[in-house]
């Protein structure tokens, strides 16, 4: 078992401003209100949901993939976050997975990879940690 660990310093009134960082040291980015909800420049919570959330699918996905015998040659996902103010109480609605497979062998089709790809948006670790979002939806490209 693994543990993981993000912290977050918060400086004044919600006004104020804070410092997102990660336990290896690779985050360390400022976040605010203007940054979380009035597109200012540093980073916010569901941004890196979002990262998280295709880093998480994307491994899934390519070890289902791997598993049926078919090979990776590249994924690109995102997972696109999108939380509505809600009158000063913050819900995030909706998570949009876009993802692009050039994969090969194994006699892989199109049909084929989208349903590992929903496999692996019901099954990946972080999409089941958000399960509590009413809505994720999927887009997969498949490009041979």
């Amino acid at each position: 078992m693994a543990d993981h660990k993000g912290s977050a310093a918060w400086t004044g009134d919600i006004k104020g401003h804070g410092t997102l960082t990660t336990e290896s040291g690779l985050l360390n980015a400022p976040y605010s209100v203007g940054s979380r909800f009035e597109g200012k420049p540093g980073t916010n919570p569901e941004e890196l949901i979002g990262a998280a959330h295709a880093g998480c699918y994307t491994m899934y996905l390519t070890s289902v993939l791997t598993k049926h015998g078919h090979t990776v040659n590249t994924i690109n996902t995102s997972s696109t976050v999108t939380m509505n103010p809600n009158n000063g109480h913050p819900v995030i609605e909706r998570i949009h997975i876009s993802v692009e497979g050039n994969v090969t062998g194994g006699n892989i089709t199109a049909d084929d990879f989208q349903k590992h790809a929903e496999d692996a948006k019901a099954n990946c670790p972080v999409s089941k940690a958000l399960s509590a979002v009413p809505e994720m939806t999927l887009d997969a490209k498949f490009v041979g």
